[in-house]
């Protein structure tokens, strides 16, 4: 009799070699085989294999955005929104442990899709986007921008051999259509991969208004409601190549172009009382379209040596944003409370251009010394040019007539040249690793018609230190320092940006300075049976703090404008754990409860705070069965005081299933996201003379029925329920 056996191997994986079966008329049945990974074979130690919904590496968190059903079908900067850690407000702000100045990257470099804030993410759907990284204290070798840290959304990309990618289309209610496509094709020295994704999504909010300005003739209380109704279709389409010269240096050219068109109608009724008898109401309507185009073309050279970590990177990149909004506005007087039918009280229009051109050029390279030491530096420049053209016309005399102080052309010049060195070891289970950089600003603003222009030019160093210590395995402290900065944004810097609203205005202010923070945090790590806890404390002293500051004049008008304050001090211990009970059950939460308080200075006596608060998140993901899985989401935001006020609490909760289909190929995915309708942002906001509570919301309840189609890919399950901690890049 003849022996057989059966051998199985896979790159990466301890071979199997199977002895024990029985061969009948050829055939043989062998079951389900299990390999393991050979942690000799990988360069990088990995504690788990097992992937999960959120990853722990040295210098960051990485959330994997396709293990998160409630994604599908959203936006980037829906998707944001369920990262730890991460939260976005009514505006599309984001920021990053209750703080804002966070820095956003599109595959680690600065890119106009972010667009000033990150709004800009709402025309990229979340199906094209791999991982979201979370650096909360980063080194050196990352830009000094950012108080609070930096986000990092990575977009798919593959280099297996052949063709395969991914297609997504999702329906959606209110009114919202996508579609995405996702391909690669490897085949010899070169890797072409392309992303293109459609939408048209409506969004209907609104919200109310309630103002009180305290004269000395008496009240005027002032009511105000607005309904608003957003429309519009975006395409973004990316394509790039890699050529692999050989196995160890790679060339890559890639470009991407998004362009948008935007439909909305903002109604908005006012009702004004003085000692409670009626004054007016007026109701104003703006009908606004906003045409987006943007391009960005980039070249990357990646260059590996024989050397283990030896490595040499070099890229330019080029973007150019062009986007034009214009308003016709009406406001319509009613003679009492209960009349249907007003008279045309004033016409109105509002036209911006925006243009907006950047070219970065960065270079890093890395050298290995020793056994476990590396070298590290790196060279950055970025230019970047913006203008900015806006006016408001009146209708009078049967003509349109410019107004003087609503118009102007404002331009924006930003230089900034950098550099860095990195040197970092590791001694038994010790590591370190210091680093510092050195940034020179060159600034100049300029508003054309008034000719006021503001120049500027600073030189800053960025110092940043690292520890780790690694008890086991399974259970790691670091200990992290760094300098950061949040220089002004450009709408934060112009004066002139937007005009819809004609009792509430936001301005920018040119004469405002960058904050600089200092930031020092401590976190543990622990991986457990099932599960895994990160745990850290966190404390940021800051100074030259921008806050917006509100005013209301005389007329009842709200004024708001970024001004500089003294100091800010934040102080806080955040959560992340996720545990596995069973095999069909996975639990993911995040908890920060933080302490915030803010100095007005001599210049704002009155803009003090001091809070308390806290944000939570809580997910629930379980299988039905090997082909359906279900996702329950609960997100909370406790009350916050401000230096003006209180931004009330809240609350939300999405649901979401998926059933795979096609022999495992597609995947139906239905999600809710804000299944009760809470999602409200409401404020009280006071000054010595007025009073205002604010209850608004961007976008009620959503509903989205997705299908995604893999092309020669096996859709990645997580099959275990701890959290993976990986070495990363840095290995120290």
């Amino acid at each position: 009799a003849e022996n057989f056996y059966v051998e199985v191997t896979l790159i990466g994986f301890i071979d199997q070699r199977i002895e024990d079966f029985t061969l009948a008329n050829g055939t043989v049945e062998l079951g389900e085989i299990t390999l393991r990974e050979n942690s000799e074979l990988l360069e990088e130690v990995v504690v788990t294999a097992e992937q999960s919904s959120t990853e722990f590496k040295l210098d960051k968190r990485v959330f994997n955005v396709g293990k998160d059903l409630g994604a599908r079908g959203g936006s980037a900067l829906n998707l944001l929104d369920n990262v730890p850690s991460v939260q976005v407000d009514v505006e599309g702000n984001v920021t990053l442990r209750g703080n804002a100045g966070v820095r956003i990257l599109i595959n680690g470099r600065p890119s106009g899709l972010v667009g000033d804030g990150g709004q800009g993410l709402r025309s990229l759907t979340a199906d094209m986007v791999e991982s979201v990284e979370v650096i909360t204290n980063p080194s050196a070798r990352y830009e000094a921008e950012g108080a609070s840290g930096i986000i990092n959304i990575v977009l798919k990309k593959d280099q297996r051999t052949g063709l395969n990618g991914s297609f997504d289309a999702t329906v959606g209610l209110p009114e919202s259509y996508g579609l995405a496509a996702n391909l690669n094709y490897r085949s010899g020295r070169l890797n072409w991969f392309t992303n293109y994704g459609i939408n048209r999504r409506s969004s209907i909010g609104g919200g109310t208004l309630r103002q009180e300005l305290y004269t000395e003739d008496g009240t005027l209380l002032t009511l105000q409601n607005g309904d608003r109704d957003r429309s519009g279709l975006n395409h973004n389409f990316r394509l790039g190549a890699d050529y692999f010269f050989n196995d160890k240096t790679t060339l890559t050219l890639a470009g991407r172009y998004n362009t948008g068109e935007d439909n909305n109608v903002n109604t908005t009724e006012y009702l004004d009382f003085f000692d409670g008898d009626f004054l007016s109401r007026i109701v104003r309507t703006d009908l606004e379209t906003e045409d987006e185009q943007e391009t960005e073309v980039s070249l990357a050279f990646r260059k590996e040596f024989k050397e283990k970590d030896r490595l040499w990177t070099a890229d330019v990149r080029f973007q150019d944003e062009t986007e034009s909004e214009g308003s016709d506005l009406t406001n319509v007087l009613f003679p009492d409370l209960e009349s249907n039918v007003g008279a045309t009280d004033l016409l109105q229009r509002s036209a911006n251009v925006e243009t907006n051109r950047n070219l970065i050029f960065q270079t890093d390279y890395v050298h290995p010394i020793g056994e476990d030491g590396r070298a590290e530096g790196g060279i950055r420049v970025g230019l970047r040019d913006i203008t900015n053209d806006f006016g408001v016309d009146d209708f009078i005399g049967g003509e349109y007539q410019p107004r003087a102080d609503l118009t102007n052309e404002f331009f924006y010049n930003e230089n900034i040249y950098a550099a860095y060195l990195i040197y970092g070891n590791k001694s038994n289970n010790f590591s370190y690793q210091f680093g510092l950089r050195p940034e020179y600003t060159d600034v100049v603003t300029e508003l054309k018609t008034t000719a006021e222009i503001n120049a500027r030019d600073y030189l800053n160093f960025f110092p940043s230190v690292n520890f780790g210590y690694e008890f086991t395995e399974k259970s790691s402290v670091q200990l992290s320092y760094s300098r950061r900065v949040n220089r002004p944004r450009f709408r934060s810097l112009n004066p002139f940006f937007t005009f819809s609203d004609d009792r509430n205005f936001y301005s920018g202010n040119p004469d405002l300075d960058p904050e600089f923070s200092n930031n020092l945090e401590a976190g543990y790590l622990r991986i457990f049976g099932e599960g895994s806890l990160y745990g850290a404390v966190y404390y940021r002293a800051t100074t030259g703090v921008i806050e917006r500051v509100q005013r209301v004049d005389a007329e009842g008008n709200s004024i708001t404008r970024p001004e500089n304050l003294a100091t800010q001090q934040n102080a806080g211990v955040e959560l992340n754990g996720n545990y596995r009970p069973n095999k069909w059950l996975r639990l993911n939460t995040d908890f920060n409860f933080f302490y915030e308080e803010v100095n007005g200075g001599a210049e704002f006596p009155n803009l003090n705070a001091e809070t308390f608060t806290w944000f939570t998140r809580g997910t629930a993901q379980f299988e039905v069965d090997k082909k359906t899985e279900g996702q329950l989401r609960f997100n909370y935001r406790a009350p916050r005081k401000t230096t003006q006020g209180e931004r009330l609490a809240v609350w939300t909760v999405d649901l979401a299933a998926s059933r795979d289909v096609l022999a495992g190929n597609g995947t139906i995915t239905l999600s809710v996201r804000d299944l009760f309708n809470t999602r409200r942002w409401r404020s009280i906001t006071f000054g010595e003379d007025f009073f205002r509570e604010n209850d608004f919301q961007w976008r009620g309840t959503t509903a989205n029925l997705s299908f995604n189609y893999r092309l020669n890919q096996k859709k990645q399950r997580d099959r275990g329920g701890r959290g993976g901690y990986d070495g990363g890049e840095e290995g120290f």
